[in-house]
């Protein structure tokens, strides 16, 4: 089979993405596909969905911290933001999900938008709601182990 001329070949742009969640949140590309797949049906009907054509290339995600490079057509960008924006979780994990920016290349786009190992969590005990507990320390943000699951927040909250 022979390869479509240049003129005729799909043109890509590619979409940094940060990806935040509880630190005990535990996800991979794969699911991470499925639910951008599901927002875009849903936002903009099988049709717009195959349009688009969102493919996660490159994913890390750790300690509730992590990035994706998403692809999609080059005349889509914006409504492959809106879809992008469009997710609240993640195999039932709560996230929070930025669009950092978009490139022509993937190496362009991993140069510029897609975060490098930022410094590690550190978990200590603090003093919050009156009792000792687990806390996940990363970026000036802590994140308290609580019987419910996780409560944000901050270096000032705990004193």
């Amino acid at each position: 089979m022979k390869h479509l001329p240049k003129h005729l070949q799909p043109r890509w742009r590619y979409l940094g993405v940060e990806i935040e969640s509880w630190p005990d949140a535990d996800f991979g590309r794969r699911t991470l596909q499925r639910e951008l797949w599901y927002a875009a049906q849903n936002l903009v009907g099988d049709a717009g969905s195959a349009d688009l054509d969102l493919t996660v290339l490159r994913f890390a995600f750790e300690d509730g911290l992590g990035s994706a490079l998403v692809r999609t057509r080059r005349d889509r960008t914006d409504s492959a933001r809106a879809v992008i924006a469009s997710l609240s979780t993640i195999d039932d994990d709560p996230v929070g999900v930025r669009v950092r920016g978009t490139s022509g290349t993937v190496r362009a786009c991993e140069e510029k938008y897609i975060r490098r190992a930022s410094e590690p969590s550190e978990q200590r005990q603090v003093a919050f709601d009156g009792d000792e507990r687990t806390a996940v320390v990363r970026d000036g943000r802590v994140d308290v182990a609580t019987d419910d699951g996780f409560s944000g927040a901050t270096d000032l909250d705990l004193q």
